[in-house]
């Protein structure tokens, strides 16, 4: 029976997020705030699902090569813990910083959250990057 996951919507998701970074990038230095909200609120949207995707990656990866009875109720942080020893991601750190951010996004809305999270989404891309990478050469 052939388990192989298909990373489509991950590889998807990040360069949808990539592609929003660089969207607001181009238009960072525009006169229209409105615009620039409305940017920043895509990047944040598209942090989010590409942070659910990732963990939920990496959560089955782990219960397919070590069985599901070691992560079935594992906590956010043993989860990335884990991982890290299997070496699908570097900073179990940087990790809950991303789980935390998108924990906030889902209870409030405002502009200061969203700037925040806007500079979270920067430093979690490479990282989604390289999380990929390691889950296609891990199979």
């Amino acid at each position: 029976m052939d388990n192989k996951l298909d990373f489509t919507a991950l590889e998807k998701a990040i360069a949808r997020l990539d592609e929003s970074l660089k969207v607001v990038d181009e238009f960072s230095t525009t006169e229209s705030s409105p615009l620039l909200r409305t940017l920043i609120s895509g990047v944040v949207q598209h942090f989010e699902f590409t942070y659910e995707l990732s963990w939920k990656f990496i959560k089955r990866w782990l219960g397919e090569n070590l069985g599901k009875s070691q992560v079935d109720g594992l906590s956010r942080q043993a989860l990335f813990r884990l991982a890290a020893e299997y070496q699908l991601i570097e900073s179990v750190e940087n990790w809950m910083l991303f789980h935390r951010a998108r924990n906030e996004t889902s209870h409030t809305y405002n502009e200061n959250t969203a700037e925040e999270v806007f500079q979270i989404a920067i430093k979690f891309l490479p990282e989604a990057t390289k999380l990929l990478g390691a889950l296609k050469s891990k199979g």
